[in-house]
């Protein structure tokens, strides 16, 4: 009875290594490809990160919204004293 539990789990282990070195491959095959597109996709928003930077720093960014918020200001106090002084 021993010998016979002992062949059927020397079979089941042969039949078995070929579906386990399929998965172990297909994991570090994933793994590599998860690695890589992190690397990647890091590389690329940090090149997005430092261009909306580099725009908010220059003259059309943070400064042109500031005129145009001044603008809308001084408008409202326009109509103000337009529809108070008349």
């Amino acid at each position: 009875m021993r010998a016979l539990v002992f062949l059927l789990k020397l079979l089941l282990k042969i039949l078995v290594a070929p579906v386990i070195l399929t998965l172990t491959l297909f994991v570090w095959i994933c793994v590599g490809i998860v690695y890589v597109s992190g690397l990647v996709l890091g590389l690329i928003s940090m090149v997005i990160a430092l261009l909306v930077m580099a725009f908010l720093i220059s003259p059309y960014g943070l400064p042109m919204a500031a005129i145009w918020l001044l603008g809308k200001v001084q408008d409202l106090k326009f109509a103000i004293q337009d529809l108070v002084y008349g």
